[in-house]
């Protein structure tokens, strides 16, 4: 399964609703899922702060769900 979809699942969430978080349509965020299209990198750094995990997480980098400690450089 794809971590996007099971993440969105776990929190008991709709494709649209996630759509309209990251600003897309329901049918772009389905491809975001589906892997028929390349989620940019903007939307995955909005992705990991609405569930407050890591990048690596949501490309199965990493198994760890935790996010890394906040940089303070901007």
């Amino acid at each position: 399964m794809n971590r996007l979809r099971e993440i969105r699942e776990d929190n008991d969430l709709l494709q649209k609703d996630l759509a309209k978080i990251i600003n897309v349509t329901q049918t772009c965020y389905s491809k975001y899922e589906k892997e028929d299209r390349d989620i940019p990198t903007e939307l995955l750094k909005k992705l990991a702060d609405y569930y407050n995990t890591s990048i690596d997480y949501l490309l199965y980098r990493t198994d760890e769900r935790t996010a890394y400690p906040k940089s303070i450089i901007k």
